[in-house]
Formats: C-alpha cells, sequence, structure tokens
C-alpha cells in the first residue's frame, strides 16, 4: 500500500503534464478575454461553510464530504465544490464594495468526493471553474456558457450541446414545493430511504435522484419551469434571447435541477456526444443568486459554472485529440573530460539565461551513451565539447535530425542555437 495511491486519486505524471497545462493555458487565454481574473481559495474551509451553502440536504454534504477535526478541536472539511469558498473569500475581503461583477475564475482547483470512484471522477479531482458576483442580467448567464463552450472547443472537446432549465426563486417555489410535495407524498412507500429523508426538509431534491425506481415514479412530477413567477419566466425568456444572439443553440431540460441547494433561476448543463453514440456531462453550472446573502454577506446576485479537468482528458483520449507536446531540449550539451564538463555547465548556464532549454549529463555517461540520451530527449541541438575543441575555444553543433556539424567558437554558440543554425 506504501507504494500505491489511494482509491480514487491518481498522479498526473511528466509525460502527460503538456496536456493538463493545454487546458489550463486555454482556461486562462479565453477567461482573460472577457475581463476574468483568476481567485485561489483554501484546499479546507470551516465545515459550516458548506453545510450552510452547499446545503444539508445534499448527497455531498451527507454523504461524500472529509470532514475531520483538527488540534483546535474544530470541524474543518476538504472542499466538496469551488463555489462556496469563493464566495465567503468574497465576502471575507469586501470584494462586493469594488466596482461589480467581480468576475472570477479558478484552474485546476482540487477537489474532494467521497464516492464511488467513477470514470472521469475521483475521489481528489480538479475543476476548473468560473464565479461572478453582482450581475443579475441574463446577459451574464449567456456570457459564462459560451464562454465555458468556448474552453471545452477550445480543448478538442466538440460535438457539444446546450440544455437549460429555471429552477426559480424563493417567491415561486414555495408554490411549486407545495405542488410537489401532493403529488409525492402518496409515493412516499415507495421511494428510496435518501427521497423520503428530502421530502420535508427540500422536496426539489427528489427530482435529481438517480436511483432508477425512483426516478420512473417521479417522471411525472409537476415542473417548477410551468410554475415561474413572472421575474423567472422574463429571466429565462432574456437568455435565451441572449443565446441566440450570440448562435448558442439550447435545449430546455425541465429535468436539470443541479445537486446543490444553492442554484436559483438559470441551470445549465453542457453535453458532448462520444463515438459510440453516448451522451456525457462536461460542464454544469447555473445561478445562486442567495449564496452569498445566505453566508451572511449583502444580497447579491451569483452564477457560475465548473468543469472536470480529468473528465476533459478522458474526452480528449475518447475522441483522439492530442495536444502536441512542447519540446523538451533545444540544446543538449556532450562533453568528455572533467575541463570539458565544467565548460558545460557554465555554457548551460549562459543558454538558460537567453531562455534556451539546455541540458547535460548529469550520470558520467560515456560519449555515446550521452548521444543516444540527447536522442531520447528530444534534443533539437546537441553541442559537443572536448579536448581538442576547448584547446581551440570552439565547440561543434550536431542538427539531431539531419546530423549535419558545424563549428562555432565558444564565445558565439549562445546566438547561433539562438538563431538556430
Amino acid at each position: 500500500m506504501l507504494t500505491q495511491a489511494p482509491k480514487g486519486t491518481q498522479d498526473m505524471l511528466p509525460k502527460d503534464s503538456h496536456r493538463w497545462h493545454k487546458i489550463e493555458d486555454t482556461m486562462r487565454r479565453m477567461c482573460a478575454l472577457g475581463g476574468y481574473r483568476e481567485i485561489r481559495t483554501p484546499v479546507f474551509e470551516h465545515t459550516e461553510l458548506f453545510q450552510r451553502g452547499v446545503g444539508d440536504t445534499t448527497d455531498v454534504v451527507q454523504k461524500e464530504m472529509y470532514t475531520f477535526m483538527d488540534k483546535g478541536n474544530r470541524s474543518i472539511t476538504l472542499k466538496p465544490e469551488g463555489t462556496a469558498g469563493v464566495a465567503r473569500a468574497m465576502i471575507e475581503a469586501h470584494l462586493y464594495a469594488e466596482p461589480l461583477p467581480q468576475k472570477m475564475y479558478y484552474v485546476s482547483c482540487p477537489v474532494f468526493r467521497y464516492e464511488k470512484p467513477q470514470s472521469g471522477r475521483l475521489r481528489e479531482h480538479h475543476q476548473l471553474g468560473v464565479e461572478v458576483f453582482g450581475a443579475k442580467d441574463a446577459s451574464i448567464d449567456a456570457e459564462i456558457i459560451r464562454l465555458a463552450m468556448d474552453i471545452l472547443e477550445g480543448n478538442g472537446v466538440h460535438g457539444l450541446s446546450l440544455r437549460i432549465n429555471s429552477i426559480g426563486c424563493p417567491t415561486c417555489r414555495k408554490a411549486y414545493n407545495d405542488a410537489l410535495k401532493a403529488f409525492l407524498e402518496p409515493l412516499l412507500p415507495d421511494l428510496c430511504e435518501t427521497c423520503r429523508g428530502r421530502f420535508d426538509r427540500n422536496p426539489m431534491r427528489i427530482i435529481d435522484c438517480k436511483e432508477a425506481k425512483c426516478k420512473a415514479l417521479i417522471q411525472n412530477a409537476p415542473a417548477m419551469l410551468d410554475m415561474l413567477c413572472d421575474e423567472c419566466a422574463n429571466h429565462l425568456e432574456k437568455l435565451k434571447g441572449y443565446l441566440d444572439v450570440i448562435g448558442v443553440e439550447y435545449e430546455i431540460d425541465k429535468g436539470i435541477v443541479r445537486g446543490l441547494d444553492y442554484y436559483t433561476k438559470t441551470v445549465f448543463e453542457i453535453i458532448t456526444k462520444m463515438p459510440d453514440g453516448s451522451e456525457l456531462t462536461v460542464c454544469g453550472g447555473g445561478r445562486y443568486d442567495g449564496l452569498v446573502q445566505q453566508l451572511g454577506g449583502p444580497e447579491m446576485a451569483g452564477i457560475g459554472f465548473g468543469m472536470g479537468v480529468e473528465r476533459i482528458l478522458m474526452v480528449q483520449d475518447m475522441l483522439g485529440f492530442e495536444a502536441q507536446a512542447p519540446r523538451l531540449l533545444d540544446a543538449f550539451i556532450v562533453t568528455m573530460g572533467d575541463e570539458a564538463r565544467l565548460a558545460g555547465e557554465k555554457l548551460v548556464r549562459s543558454l538558460r539565461i537567453f531562455g534556451i532549454k539546455a541540458d547535460l549529463d548529469h550520470c558520467a555517461r560515456s560519449m555515446k551513451a550521452q548521444f543516444k540520451y540527447a536522442d531520447k530527449l528530444g534534443a533539437a541541438k546537441v553541442i559537443i565539447l572536448a579536448g581538442d575543441e576547448l584547446e581551440k575555444g570552439v565547440a561543434k553543433i550536431r542538427d539531431m535530425e539531419t546530423h549535419e556539424e558545424i563549428e562555432k567558437p565558444l564565445d558565439e554558440i549562445v546566438k547561433a542555437i539562438k538563431q538556430g543554425v
């Protein structure tokens, strides 16, 4: 067990790091275009933050959180999602007093959920996310949806479809909950234990049950979409209009409620079609207009999305998308003898100062073995330093693709490599 990663976790190996970097770089580039700035929050928070923010009727809080008592006898939880921590940071730092909206993103945010490991979702996985505070208009809903799709498409995830819904607000949700409970009450004996526990506290969460038996029983349940108040209905119509304007096709899906209690009004999921014809959710999000106030801050609108890095990587593999790995080294210095080695160390330093990726042997290999090693590393050029060359104050540069060699004075080597000679 000592040399095996814990269940539900995995390593990012050096050979795969460029794939993660490509995803992260795409996220940063796309977000910068819209004026979003990066935020980083702690890996753990006070447990109450998630109980109040995410909701104590959710599977996340009830079943999936990694919670422990620290040495100060405080209940601490490894964050199971990114939004609550960002909202807490905004309140603590009084960002609501700065120009609004506050547009933020996070990159490869570690998230911890104790659940059965799934394909593309682990007990420790990493999320890309966007959070916007202080924007009430549906235009921001459309903006972040388009942003999410651009990030996915920029990482080779195509064939996307958008499904949207509105789950209302506290004003219209009370009447809906009454109607839903009236529908569900006769079914209670046949629903799963989890759904029965949700009946009084948050009946809408029953709509999100993944048990096949429950899904069959509630398929004709009343839909929140049919009972929206005027404000929520108008917001949805505006969103549809904005999506039309920016060329995003969508489908209304009354079954989307999302799994966290803080959502209001807009909720959405972005789906990709897999080669076998199946569908996979690659991004989800929505509005949480009451979250900041619920956590002790001022009344403030909020909206965001999250997507898993591991899931993107999995989809890339299934779709055959390959992010090209950058060249590891521009130059490798082959040396023979102690004097040449000292000169090689000096030359490596000079090359790196000028932004040239360079290295030399650190394992006391023979010259032949050094050439083989340089070839395995994919070095574009090999610089040869040996006794005869050093006496003349020169070095040989070998092109590893053409095998052509030229000789240059030592003080011209950096310039030659930089010019691609």
